[in-house]
């Protein structure tokens, strides 16, 4: 019997593996090239670190080093003194896309879909062919445990080459090394430049980093304390479709509807949950599992007409004001430095909350005629790539920076010895692409970026002025001191006081004034700054309130 074209197909046709699609497309996570893949590698393991020591409550401690095998070849590792990883969840953790105990916490995390570190040792593994190592322990006393593992492309399954005890020297911790095809230089987009900027946005991190070219590196600790630790916490009505919607009345225990808004979403208690249900004319007695489709979409229509508070904030960790001003000092050195942290907002009804920071002068004097630079973190993670992509960037360019002193051409970013950083944090951060490089242009989240740069504009704006002022009234000084000499003559001659005399007694005068100048402008600096970290405008206050 012929077999009809659709059947052939038919023949053909199979299920794709998580692994497989991702061997073909690995530049969607960050492998496109080979400078870039050892940069992701290194921020992979490192984010994985950090998130593994603040979970388990202690003062991160990493050591990375990245060794040059030869010309193009690489091996990254990276050590942590976290919490260590059970024996049997190592060869899934690390050997199997998507497996992670992050994705459905709506809780601020830097890795949430367990691709990242998987997606390192599959890329070492394709460039290479090396199984990736590592060694975990979880407690004093408790055995080292040393895997080399690869991954099954077709089932997206580990491939446990190794398995061995074997002693580690540390009490707890992970240490993973992968073998890969990469390029090292120094630069904007270098590990070097990463690292430097997760110190930055972590100053309660101690990193020992050990380069290509065998220079060790220290970053201190400069804050002694860990973040705050984010809560989980429930989603919140507004953000819910009615897909999802759906999927959630059917997986819920709940008995009734009305028992169903109240157990799965934050902020909604018994008599908003009725007042869902009436505004839907849906009967709150029913059971979640017969909710048919269009009953769930007047739900869905309901939730945005009824008034929810926004949800809870404490699933937010921000860096803060005061830690990053610490870790900014720490690792760039300028005149003047602002910060400031906006309150926590809404988008889809995910919790955001942004940071701006501003750095003038110092080091960065050099560079007066150059576009400023933006560093750019999303949960205290630094975003090298995508940059014209990203929401941060157009709100940087949006912001009328000449406001404060600052030249900055149409449609462009400003120029002038300038750093700007921004920070977002989020249960969800929107990247625009699974490599998590730029964040989605949401209207919610631009609007906020905006605010916070005016608001630390407005802070460097001041110190701009009142310099300004100070290197005015030294022009004039300086223009005075040159007729010091024919002005001291002429008094001379008019008084019959002696010209050396005069003309000491003039550059006392002078030298005075200056210094009451000079004393008067750092003290309008420091209120001005003051001012502007005390400053609540009366129309955030409202926004607040609102919200």
């Amino acid at each position: 019997m012929v077999k009809t074209k659709a059947e052939e197909l038919a023949l053909e046709q199979r299920e794709i593996s998580v692994a497989a699609f991702f061997e073909k497309n690995r530049h969607l996570l960050g492998f496109d090239n080979p400078l870039r893949a050892l940069s992701t590698t290194v921020k992979e393991l490192v984010d994985n670190s950090l998130d593994a020591c603040e979970e388990m409550k202690v003062l991160p401690e990493v050591k990375v080093e990245v060794r040059q095998v030869n010309e193009n070849r690489f091996v990254v590792s990276v050590q942590d003194n976290g919490p260590g990883i059970v024996k049997e969840q190592i060869p899934k953790v690390f050997a199997k896309l998507l497996y992670g105990s992050k994705f459905f916490r709506m809780q601020q995390g830097r890795g949430q879909q367990g691709i990242g570190v998987s997606a390192s040792v599959l890329y070492g593994q394709l460039t290479t062919g090396k199984p990736s190592k590592i060694i975990s322990k979880i407690g004093k006393g408790k055995p080292g445990h040393y895997y080399e593992l690869r991954i099954d492309i077709h089932k997206n399954e580990p491939e446990i080459v190794k398995d061995e005890i074997v002693n580690f020297e540390l009490d707890h911790g992970t240490k993973v090394e992968i073998e890969l095809e990469g390029k090292y230089q120094k630069g904007k987009q270098s590990v070097d430049e990463y690292l430097k900027q997760t110190a930055i946005a972590n100053p309660h991190l101690y990193l020992i980093y050990i380069n290509p070219l065998k220079e060790k590196i220290d970053f201190p600790r400069v804050v002694n304390n860990l973040p705050k630790e984010p809560k989980a916490i429930k989603p919140h009505p507004y953000g819910v479709e009615i897909g999802v919607l759906l999927r959630m009345l059917k997986g819920t225990k709940a008995k009734n509807l009305l028992g169903f808004f109240e157990k799965e979403f934050s902020r909604v208690s018994r008599n908003i949950a009725k007042e869902i249900c009436d505004k839907s004319k849906v009967d709150g007695n029913m059971k979640p599992q017969e909710v048919h489709h269009d009953q769930a979409e007047a739900l869905v229509n309901s939730i945005k007409n009824t008034k929810i508070s926004s949800p809870p904030l404490n699933c937010l960790s921000p860096i803060g004001e005061e830690a990053l001003l610490k870790g900014l000092q720490k690792e760039i050195k300028a005149d003047f430095y602002g910060a400031v942290t906006r309150r926590p907002s809404v988008y889809r009804g995910f919790p955001f909350q942004v940071e701006a920071a501003c750095v003038y002068g110092g080091e960065l004097n050099n560079n007066s005629e150059e576009l400023v630079r933006v560093m750019r973190f999303a949960n205290k993670v630094p975003l090298q790539y995508q940059q014209s992509a990203c929401a941060i960037t157009k709100s940087a360019i949006s912001t009328a920076w000449k406001n404060y002193g600052i030249s900055q051409s149409k449609g462009a970013l400003p120029t002038g010895p300038l750093v700007i950083v921004v920070h977002i944090a989020s249960v969800w951060v929107p990247f625009t692409s699974e490599a998590k490089e730029a964040i989605a242009h949401y209207p919610e989240i631009i609007k906020e970026i905006k605010l916070a740069l005016q608001e630390v504009g407005r802070k460097v704006g001041g110190y701009i002025r009142k310099t300004v002022k100070a290197r005015e009234q030294a022009e004039r000084a300086n223009l005075f001191e040159k007729y010091i000499p024919e002005l001291s003559g002429a008094l001379s001659n008019l008084s019959g006081e002696k010209k050396t005399k005069i003309e000491e007694n003039l550059n006392k005068v002078l030298k005075k004034s200056m210094k009451d100048i000079l004393a008067g402008v750092d003290k309008e600096i420091v209120e001005e700054v003051n001012n502007n970290n005390n400053e609540k405008p009366k129309k955030e206050e409202k926004q607040s309130k609102l919200r």
